[in-house]
């Protein structure tokens, strides 16, 4: 099937532009960092297996539901970026890390007693790593004296393995200016820096230190302070990020990911209907961009439908004509599919299932 005969809306994998982005993200940091693909982005262990191929150690995720679809496909190493708490997903956590090696999150002396209780009533055992709080004002531990009590407790813990930091600034990865993105970075280095060393000085060794994003993972590379990072958008790219400023030391990406929408009704000359609104593409990051069609602009959406505007001297749209959308934003995009439908030089390849997608838990 080629590209133009597929129904729409569908989600759209350009494999060229996906394979390239794997390649640009090993030839950017080489050797110097671990690499730990971010799978919230994806969703899909196809794509996991790709990036574990490329030379990434394991995959992270933020639920328990990402992690046991990603172990379910073939992805032996996970890490839950995220702090896990209740009864029942602790114990789906624990039931995990025995078919899998499985990290977790904490920020809490009460969670890392949860935690060890699920351990060892499964019988298993789980890395553990302190979230610190750099700046993001989400989750996270204080740094310094906060990190080193919470510490003590897990390593205290027999089920539990004190693993590291976990360093992640969230709120820099779309900092437009590159400059600003890497003032950022220094200070939440800073932080890390700072709780390694007393922890260095209790006794307590911290094998690594975990973060980054796609829009910083350079500047933490240089820094030399993190051990593995955590891009996860880099093997899509959305049009948030096509907005930040890009420059040496950080690569630019490809876009490789689309909605595919169709023309459905023509109701101004300066007008196009498509069938992809709110349901098709995330608009919580900003609206989609039209890809390679000059003036023409999508500028709202309703559930199925989407506004496209034309200028006068663009080239308009027919009705039925196809169109490519870089959502704004890939992560929640991706969670409105089933499928990618996988395309090489405008001819079907593959279709990827997208077995995390919509799991709540």
């Amino acid at each position: 099937m080629r590209l133009e005969e597929v129904d729409t809306p569908a989600l759209i994998l350009d494999l060229d532009a996906f394979e390239a982005n794997l390649k640009c993200l090993v030839e950017a940091v080489g050797r110097r960092v671990r690499v730990r693909a971010h799978a919230k982005t994806h969703k899909c262990p196809e794509i996991g297996k790709r990036q574990v191929a490329a030379g990434a150690v394991g995959l992270c995720c933020q639920k328990v539901s990402e992690a046991e679809a990603m172990v379910d496909g073939g992805i032996a190493d996970v890490l839950v970026s995220n702090e896990i708490v209740g009864t029942r997903k602790l114990e789906r956590l624990a039931a995990l890390a025995r078919r899998a090696q499985i990290g977790v999150c904490v920020d809490n002396v009460e969670n890392v007693r949860d935690l060890e209780a699920a351990m060892q009533r499964a019988g298993a055992r789980i890395d553990v790593y302190i979230e610190l709080e750099v700046g993001m004002h989400r989750c996270g531990v204080a740094p310094g004296a906060p990190a080193l009590a919470l510490a003590r407790a897990i390593a205290a813990s027999p089920s539990l393995r004190f693993a590291g930091l976990h360093a992640y600034h969230g709120r820099a990865q779309h900092i437009r200016s590159l400059d600003e993105r890497h003032a950022v970075i220094r200070n939440a280095a800073l932080h890390v820096k700072n709780t390694k060393a007393l922890l260095q000085e209790a006794g307590i060794d911290c094998p690594i230190v975990t973060g980054a994003g796609t829009g910083t993972f350079m500047f933490e590379v240089e820094l030399g302070v993190w051990d593995e990072i955590q891009p996860g958008s880099y093997v899509f790219m959305d049009w948030d990020y096509a907005r930040n400023e890009w420059a040496p030391p950080m690569p630019r990406f490809e876009h490789s990911l689309f909605v595919l929408a169709t023309v459905m009704s023509r109701p101004d000359p300066q007008l196009a209907i498509v069938d992809a609104g709110l349901k098709a593409s995330s608009v919580d990051s900003g609206m989609p961009a039209v890809w390679e069609r000059p003036g023409l602009a999508y500028t709202h959406a309703s559930d199925e439908h989407g506004w496209v505007e034309i200028a006068p001297s663009a080239a308009a749209p027919g009705l039925g004509d196809k169109l490519l959308l870089v959502p704004g934003h890939c992560d929640p995009t991706v969670n409105l599919y089933d499928w990618y439908v996988c395309v090489r030089g405008g001819v079907v390849e593959a279709l990827w299932p997208i077995t995390a997608r919509g799991a709540l838990t």
